[in-house]
């Protein structure tokens, strides 16, 4: 005899249990001990005293530094002296470093396991993390002692720094800022966990054709082992896709068949500065259940033998993969639900581990929706809790509609997320039966649904609020799941949490009343974007207001000390000395990486942001060849009076001509013997965390040029003003802010404000004017680019016939403004003591926007959580 199975069966619920169970095997790492009668702990395992006599403690000291790495190299990497190079001492030395952040690491997650406080977990697609070695020796405070060690050891840590790629999980703004988060909730001593995609290739690595175009290939960030993941073999889910949905009474149904893989967790650790709080991202990698079909192999089909194997690997090999296609598109939902499945099953664990009834899951659980990505989670919280848990529906839902708290991060209606009906129903069914009855609680014209009751006979507002987008085909509107299934709503500055309340959510603000929806400013870590990439500044702050940096780092209003010194000048002239540093450090990195010497007596003028119509790089690049064609039009004599400018772009791009344009002109402005000591321009490829901790403190002025009413706040202007750089910028996201704090004097302001917008747009598209009689420099710019004076015209004839025609975000009826601001800055430019007071107050009032502020925002008014110290 043996055992047997039934094929039929696999797939399948097993006979007698409510619904297949996740497969989970628990290691003990979390537990609290056991305690006996009289309420002693009781030691787990083994002799107590062996283990607690093997239990690490912290590398401070600089010879067991030494040994640590020395030993990490023999037996980590199996190498010796005689052939380690820098990236081997690199990986011996954060292999050396993780070591004193598992000792941390290991001590708050037992702290938080004995304590069991509420816990928020923050659930976003893209970690623009940044590289991890300096960060965590800053936040730490270990940075001199390694420095000395390594040293010692024959090597330089700034050469081993180089050394580390950048992680490649995110994209922009939205990725860096859930990275300053978890910096600060760590530093705050929050107990927040972060949850994401451990993607394999990341967005892409750019690069530049010859003649100008973005090239994108794989960003092999993984090639080398990453020493700051630690893979946990030990937690693993399975997530389903496909199959079918049998309805049972209650609202419960059987979701069984079609494709199951495996979710693996990988573990990161997040220093607190100055604490020994270290927090934890969660990122999942997907894998096949079942790697290798044997019996297709055996039939010859090889290509079927690893068909399984590599459609679960391709769930989480790069992140946004190209949703123009049919597959394109269900691999991005597959992404999003398989990433919210996981961390959902993971975060249900966690809790039940404590003991508490499931109608108490909102007391200790609070989890934020980083933008629409993981709006499935709410459904999927449903899900676990009808048909895995036997709760009832409307107990359910309660629990559901008290956990989550969604930040909306766009009032672009093309960037609202919707997903086709037809392929949520066969990619996901349970999940597209769940959203009907949601909306069936709210959304039919009957007199018993919720907004009926409210505006009886609104057929138009139902429409405009239904879960569901009719049409052919319909598609799932994810926003508005996640703001019915949310407790709070909230926009990420003033003027966009005001926007979305007027505009995408008037109609939800109307139904639930203002106090859903609400606003948290986005913030930045000092500890990465003054101290970490600009330590010449932190340096001579720490010194001039007489305070350890551990102060001002984790209270960056102690900044405003600065003000006493505005006026006195050997302090102005320290800080121009820290800013000439700083440019001539970006000028090495452009002349070793580019080949070009750069004029680092010039002004710097930074633009770096995803490329996108709405953040309107088209807008600087016209300016620059607007500022050419003006300084051709001058006599020699003229031009001495010019300032000297250096323009930098940098960003990732969808496929398009702007980055084209951009190294075209920067070619010919570059090699012209009349201008090119008065105005460079240079496009960094392959924008990263690292780069801008490079183009950040060199600025003297950046751009932050977005049509009004389009950037739901920005964070690079943050970064940008705390290192003492001028901004340059239209009246729209936290540019607002950042100008009621610094002063509009220190500030350079054009453009058209957000209420005119929509009126322009509206003239635009039904009486529009050419360009030659509303903006004649714009016209003679359009004109000579499509004479071929940068290459060939008709590239860009796509690119300029969107300003030419109907001109969406208003280039046309801003550039004018633009330009004079750009001369305001030039004047501005020319009185140097006066400029280095403006760029002195501007860091000055930055206090605001530190993520230290935005997270406990978050913590007290919509998490409803704690600090909790590790002692």
């Amino acid at each position: 005899m043996t055992s047997t199975i039934d094929p039929s069966t696999i797939g399948k619920p097993t006979k007698g249990t409510k619904t297949a169970q996740r497969r989970h095997v628990r290691t003990l790492t979390g537990y609290t001990p056991e305690t006996d009668a009289s309420g002693k702990e009781k030691w787990p395992v083994g002799d107590e005293k062996v283990w607690k006599e093997g239990i690490p403690s912290l590398t401070t000291e600089v010879p067991s530094i030494t040994k640590s790495v020395v030993h990490h190299v023999h037996t980590s990497l199996a190498r010796q002296a005689y052939n380690l190079d820098n990236l081997g001492a690199y990986q011996a030395a954060a292999l050396s470093v993780r070591d004193n952040l598992l000792v941390n690491w290991n001590e708050t997650q037992l702290h938080y396991s004995r304590k069991t406080p509420k816990r928020a977990y923050y659930l976003s697609l893209e970690f623009l993390m940044g590289r991890t070695l300096d960060n965590a020796l800053l936040n730490l405070g270990l940075k001199g002692k390694y420095q000395d060690g390594i040293d010692k050891l024959g090597f330089n840590l700034e050469d081993l720094l180089e050394q580390e790629r950048d992680a490649g999980l995110g994209n922009g703004g939205l990725g860096r800022l859930a990275a300053c988060y978890l910096d600060s909730s760590a530093s705050q001593e929050l107990p927040v966990w972060g949850y994401g995609l451990r993607y394999k290739y990341g967005i892409f690595q750019q690069l530049i054709a010859p003649d100008g175009s973005q090239l994108e290939a794989p960003d092999p960030w993984l090639e080398h082992d990453n020493p700051w993941e630690l893979p946990r073999t030990d937690v693993t889910y399975q997530i389903r896709f496909y199959g079918h949905a049998e309805r049972l009474e209650g609202g419960k149904a059987i979701w069984s068949g079609g494709q199951e893989v495996i979710a693996m967790a990988y573990d990161t650790m997040i220093p607190g500065y100055d604490t020994k709080n270290t927090n934890n991202l969660r990122l999942w990698e997907s894998k096949p259940k079942r790697g290798f079909d044997l019996q297709s192999f055996n039939a010859g089909d090889y290509e079927r033998a690893v068909e399984a194997s590599n459609s679960a690997e391709a769930i989480t090999s790069v992140l946004y993969p190209n949703d123009h296609t049919t597959f394109g598109k269900e691999l991005r939902l597959k992404q999003q639900y398989f990433w919210t499945a996981a961390s959902l099953a993971d975060i249900m664990r966690r809790f039940k581990n404590t003991d508490k009834p499931l109608s108490e899951f909102p007391d200790f659980v609070a989890i934020q929706l980083n933008d629409t990505h993981p709006t499935l989670a709410i459904p999927e919280l449903m899900r676990i809790l009808v048909d895995e848990e036997d709760v009832p529906w409307d107990k359910a839902w309660e629990i559901v509609t008290n956990t989550f708290f969604f930040t909306n991060h766009t009032v672009l209606p093309e960037a609202l997320e919707k997903w086709p009906v037809p392929l949520m129903e066969s990619l996901l069914p349970r999940h597209m039966q769940i959203i009907y009855d949601i909306r069936a609680m709210y959304f039919p014209l009957t007199s018993f649904s919720a907004v009926e009751r409210k505006f009886p006979g609104d057929k138009d507002r139902l429409a405009r609020m239904s879960l569901i987008e009719e049409g052919f085909p319909k598609n799932v509107r994810m926003a508005n799941l996640a703001c019915i299934g949310s407790r709070k709503v909230n926009g990420v500055a003033e003027l966009h949490s005001e926007l979305v309340r007027m505009t995408i959510m008037k109609d939800f603000v109307e139904f639930y009343g203002v106090s859903k929806f609400s606003n948290v400013t986005n913030g930045i870590t000092p500890r990465r974007w003054l101290d970490q990439c600009n330590p010449g500044l932190s340096n001579l702050i720490s010194e001039t207001l007489k305070l350890p940096k551990a102060v001002f780092l984790k209270d960056l209003t102690k900044l405003e000390g600065l003000l006493e010194h505005v006026d006195n000048p050997t302090f102005q002239k320290k800080w121009a000395a820290v800013k000439q540093s700083n440019k001539e450090r970006l000028a090495h990195y452009v002349e070793t990486t580019l080949g070009f010497k750069v004029n680092t007596r010039a002004m710097f003028d930074v633009q770096i942001k995803r490329l996108h119509e709405y953040k309107r790089q088209t807008l600087n690049i016209m300016g620059v060849i607007h500022r050419y064609l003006t300084l051709k039009d001058m006599t020699p004599e003229e031009r001495k009076k010019v300032n000297s400018k250096v323009v930098f772009f940098a960003g990732k791009a969808a496929p398009g001509s702007t980055i084209r344009l951009i190294v075209n002109v920067a070619r010919v402005i570059n090699s012209d013997p009349d201008t090119k000591d008065l105005l460079s321009l240079y496009f960094l490829p392959d924008y990263s965390v690292s780069l801008a901790e490079i183009l950040i403190p060199a600025s003297d002025i950046s751009q932050h040029i977005s049509t009004a009413g389009t950037e739901a706040s920005g964070t690079s202007n943050m970064k940008f003003c705390l290192n003492g750089g001028l901004l340059v910028g239209t009246v729209d996201g936290a540019n607002i802010e950042i100008a009621e704090e610094v002063g509009e004097s220190n500030v350079f302001f054009f453009g058209h404000l957000t209420p005119a917008v929509e009126d322009l747009r509206y003239q635009h598209m039904y009486h529009p004017v050419p360009v030659e009689q509303k903006c004649p420099p714009l016209a003679r710019v359009l004109n000579e680019v499509s004479a071929g004076r940068f290459g060939d015209g008709a590239v860009y004839d796509p690119l300029l016939n969107t300003i030419r025609q109907h001109d969406y975000y208003l280039l046309t009826e801003d550039f004018d403004s633009y330009i004079q601001a750009l001369k305001l800055v030039d004047e501005a430019y020319q009185d140097r003591t006066e400029w280095i007071k403006k760029s002195i107050k501007t860091t000055a009032k930055m206090g605001k926007f530190s993520s230290d502020r935005a997270i406990q925002d978050y913590a007290q008014e919509y998490w409803n959580i704690e600090s909790t110290k590790v002692e």
